[in-house]
This record gives C-alpha cells, structure tokens and sequence, in this order.
C-alpha cells in the first residue's frame, strides 16, 4: 500500500470532507454548560420533585429525543452478551446514577455535587487497574489519596444551612461510582456500536427501572407549577439528549484525552450558574475540597513518561513525529 502524499494544513482545513475547525469546539462547549446546567436545574427542581419521580420524567424525555436521533441510523443489532452489558449500563448509570444524584442534590448544593461527581475519573483508573489489567502506577495511588482527601474535606465542610449532611455527599459518591462502573463497561461496548443507539438503549432501560415512580411523578408533577415541569422537560431533552448527542459528536473529531481534560470546567461553570440562578453556592471550605479532588484527578491521569533508548531509533522517531 502505497502512502498518501502530504498535504498542508490550510488545504486539510479546507477538505470538503472535514468539519470547520470550530465546530467541534462548540459542540464541547454547548455538552460543558448543558451538563453544567444539570446540577442546577436538578436543585431547583427539589421542591416540587423528589428523586425518582424527577429520573423518571427526565429519562423518558430524554429517551424519547434520543430514539429522534437513534432510529434513523436503523434498528441497532446488538448481542446477547452486548444487551446483558446495556441493561447493566440503563439499571446503574441512568437508573441508580440519577436516583442517587437527584436525592443527593435534596441535601448538598449543586456546586458541592458536582465536585464529587468529578472524582470518577479516578474511580475509572482504579478500576480500570483492577479489571481490565492496567498498571496501577504511582500517579495513580497518589492522585487517589488526594481525591479521596478532597472528598473527606467536603463531607465535613459545613453547608449553607449550618448542618453537615454526610449522606447527601454519600449519594453523589454512589452517583460518581456507578458512573465509573458504566463507562467500564461501555469502553469496549461503543468500538462495536454507535455510541449513540448504545445511550438510547441505556436511557430507556434506565426510565423502565424508574417506572415504580410513575405515580409519584404524575402526583407531583399536577402540584408543581408550570416552570418546573418545563424544567423537567429541559432536563431531558437538553442536558440529556443534546448534550450527549454533542459530546459523540466532539469525541468523533477530537482527541479523546484532550477532550476528557475539558470536563475540569464543569464544576465552575456550575457554581457560577448555581451563584446567578440559584443564589446558592459551596461552603468555604468545599472549594478546598474541590481543588483537592480536581489535582488528585489529574494526578492520577497523567502517565508516566517512557524512557526511550538511545540505540533504538525507530522509537525515537516515532516519539518526534506524535
């Protein structure tokens, strides 16, 4: 096979086939503050909903968009095997995750959950060390001792209430783990199907597991007022159908690594629209915590450097042209 002569950057930016440069860049930035926008919304939905009735409404939203998107791509095909990993993915990433998230946001602001919430990715590595035969390395360990510092200084930090409630930042703990536990799984699943028919799948699994709610979702729903039903709505169509349709859409065209470091600016995206919308935001000393967790995260990302030889020179240029 013979190579492909080179072509300059202006002429791939200009290839017909490729999107604008900036395309994917808004699509990461319209998933950040759809995402964002999430953890505030799920908080100022906690008085006219309690947890499961709110998973339900919005996971039948959102299912019901992402079949828009889904089914035009055809019916997926999936294998037993690839349904057993799906189910597992709906009942803990779009049942359980959301359940725990939303009766978490019940007792801790949206600024304190979603800095836990951003302990996942090294929940992800552990796992990933545990079951899937990776190195557990030393960034590794110590980027776990330092998110899980963080996370003991936001468990005793004090809320804006005066009170700690520990159990509110258990839940979102439960939410980052059985997050972590999903992307595992969904790792090998998304190289043999598109990404997303795998989320629709997932998400309608979720709502069936969430149907037990169904009654307290229509009880509440007719004493909410309006603006919170369409709150409701807006959860499932734009944080949860859009913002991940954009987020397979950046991951397509993007570096997935650079990608993943973009998810940093969620928890100050959300505390600044939780501070605007909400007048609500973190105790002191959980900012503390949540920088703690964000360097204990990077931490643990980063890869140790592989030292080259010197009488190897194919590694060399290989390690000059990456």
């Amino acid at each position: 096979m013979t190579a492909a002569a080179p072509t300059s950057p202006a002429a791939d930016a200009a290839a017909p086939d490729g999107p604008p440069t900036w395309l994917p860049l808004a699509a990461v930035g319209c998933t950040l503050v759809l995402w964002a926008s999430a953890f505030v919304a799920i908080r100022h939905l906690a008085d006219d909903f309690s947890a499961g009735a709110l998973s339900l409404g919005r996971l039948v939203v959102g299912s019901l968009c992402l079949a828009a998107v889904a089914l035009p791509r055809g019916l997926p095909r999936p294998s037993r095997r690839d349904l057993a990993i799906i189910a597992v993915i709906g009942v803990l990433w779009f049942g359980v995750y959301n359940v725990a998230l939303n009766e978490g946001e019940q007792r801790v602001d949206a600024g304190t959950a979603v800095m836990l919430i951003q302990v996942s990715p090294v929940l992800i590595a552990l796992m990933a060390a545990l079951f899937l035969g990776e190195r557990f390395t030393r960034n590794l360990g110590l980027g776990l001792a330092l998110a899980f510092s963080g996370v003991g200084v936001i468990a005793l930090s004090t809320s804006p209430g005066g009170n700690r409630d520990v159990l509110g930042v258990v839940l979102c703990l439960v939410s980052a783990l059985v997050y972590s536990v999903s992307l595992v799984l969904q790792k090998p699943l998304v190289g043999r199907l598109p990404a997303v028919q795998v989320t629709w799948l997932a998400c309608t699994v979720g709502a069936v597991v969430c149907l037990p709610f169904a009654g307290q979702l229509v009880e509440e729903a007719g004493d909410a007022p309006a603006s919170s039903v369409w709150w409701l709505v807006y959860l499932g169509v734009f944080p949860t159908a859009i913002a991940f349709t954009t987020y397979a859409y950046a991951l397509r065209h993007m570096d997935a690594s650079k990608l993943g470091v973009t998810t940093y600016l969620v928890p100050p995206i959300t505390i600044v629209m939780s501070v605007v919308f909400l007048s609500e935001a973190p105790p002191t000393m959980a900012y503390l915590g949540g920088v703690l967790a964000l360097v204990g995260v990077a931490v643990a990302r980063r890869k140790p450097r592989e030292r080259l030889r010197p009488a190897d020179p194919e590694a060399a240029t290989a390690a000059a042209g990456s």
